[in-house]
Formats: C-alpha cells, sequence, structure tokens
C-alpha cells in the first residue's frame, strides 16, 4: 500500500500563515523544521506532525460547497493514493528515512467554522480531520515521495 506525499505546509507560531515548502528536514526533536508544533512539549506529546488525505479534504469541502485550499486545514502534509490507518501505533514512512507513528485523530477545532460555516461537522467522521504522528525517525522529505504503510 503505497501513495504520495502531495505537499507540505508549517507555520512558525500558533495563528501564524501558513507557509507551503517542496522539501523538508523532519528531526525527533523539532519534528518539521520551521514548524512550531514541531518541537515537543510536555509528556506524552502526541501532536508533532499532522496528516490529512486528499481525498477527505476534499470529501470535506463538497459537504460544505466551498473550494479551500489544503492548508489552510493548518495540517503538516497532504497525502494522496493511501488510506491512513486509523490505529494508533501505526507506522508510516515517508521518503528515504522519515518515519513517523500514528498517534492520535486529529480533531477538527473551531477555527475550521471560520473557514466554512459546517466544516467542523464535515471534518469529524472517518477520522476526516487527518492523523496526528510522532517521529520515530528523522529525514529529508519533499513533495512527490513515496509514503507506505509498514508493518508493524
Amino acid at each position: 500500500m503505497t501513495g504520495v506525499l502531495l505537499g507540505i505546509a508549517r507555520h512558525p507560531r500558533s495563528r501564524a500563515p501558513v507557509e507551503l515548502v517542496e522539501r523538508v528536514e523532519v528531526t525527533l526533536d523539532g519534528g518539521i523544521h520551521g514548524d512550531f508544533r514541531g518541537a515537543m512539549r510536555g509528556k506524552p506529546y502526541k501532536r508533532q506532525i499532522t496528516l490529512i488525505e486528499r481525498g477527505d479534504w476534499d470529501a470535506a469541502m463538497a459537504e460544505v460547497g466551498h473550494r479551500i485550499a489544503w492548508q489552510e486545514r493548518r495540517a503538516n502534509l497532504l497525502v494522496d493514493g493511501i488510506d491512513l490507518p486509523q490505529v494508533p501505533g501505526t507506522l508510516v514512512k515517508i521518503g528515504g528515512s522519515l518515519m513517523l507513528e500514528i498517534t492520535r485523530e486529529c480533531d477538527p477545532c473551531e477555527r475550521m467554522e471560520a473557514l466554512a460555516e459546517g466544516l467542523r461537522a464535515a471534518m469529524t467522521p472517518d477520522w476526516r480531520g487527518g492523523a496526528c504522528a510522532m517521529v520515530i525517525q528523522g529525514g529529508w522529505i519533499a513533495v512527490g515521495d513515496e509514503i507506505r504503510i509498514e508493518e508493524s
């Protein structure tokens, strides 16, 4: 089961504008370089990186009748061609070396309502809001990299 990394987004602080990048380093301690959520604060920290499936975002957009860019979800990684397992502990490999562990569902917050009325509800079923993950092994990633689910 393989997919592709379609987008990488980061923001330097809470509520800061989102920046799209083509390639970035991801580390154990810092997560996505330049993203404020990457630094692990508190224990246990389960939201170092967030992933969302393109199909889930498109379905939510269709439900609310809008066309909003995926990065407005404020997720870090947009993936396609793969169904992210809704099972904490699942390992996801991106590119040649990055290994992430799914920790939990990424619940949509009230900020989604500011984007489009009904968006928070549209993102609630079936982990449509995405998945949170922790870095298990760092590395460089780039748009176009292969993504695969690893046997745990």
